[in-house]
C-alpha cells in the first residue's frame, strides 16, 4: 500500500489512524476466516482469506484490502476482539 495514502486514511467509524495489519495477526485472522468463526459488522464471514488488511492503531478494528484497494466500509469492518474469544 502506498505510504502517502496510508498517512491520510482513517477508520470511518472511529476516525483512528490506520496501519497495515502485521503478518502474525493476519495469519490469526485468516485462520478464523477459514474456520468460519469470525464475522464482519454485517454479520457475514469474510471470504476469501485476506492477503492484506488495515487495522486501527488501537488494534481493535480491521478492514480488508482487496486487489490493493482498502474496503473502508463499516459493514466490512472486523472486530479483532473476536480472535481472543
Amino acid at each position: 500500500m502506498d505510504k502517502r495514502l496510508l498517512d491520510i486514511l482513517c477508520c470511518p467509524a472511529t476516525r483512528l489512524p490506520l496501519e497495515i495489519l502485521d503478518a502474525a495477526r493476519l495469519g490469526q485472522l485468516n485462520s478464523a476466516i477459514s474456520a468460519g468463526t469470525i464475522r464482519n459488522q454485517a454479520s457475514l464471514c469474510p471470504a476469501p482469506p485476506l492477503e492484506e488488511a488495515l487495522v486501527t492503531r488501537d488494534g481493535r478494528w480491521a478492514y480488508p484490502i482487496r486487489d490493493g484497494i482498502p474496503a473502508l466500509l463499516e459493514d466490512e469492518c472486523i472486530d479483532l476482539s473476536q480472535l481472543a474469544a
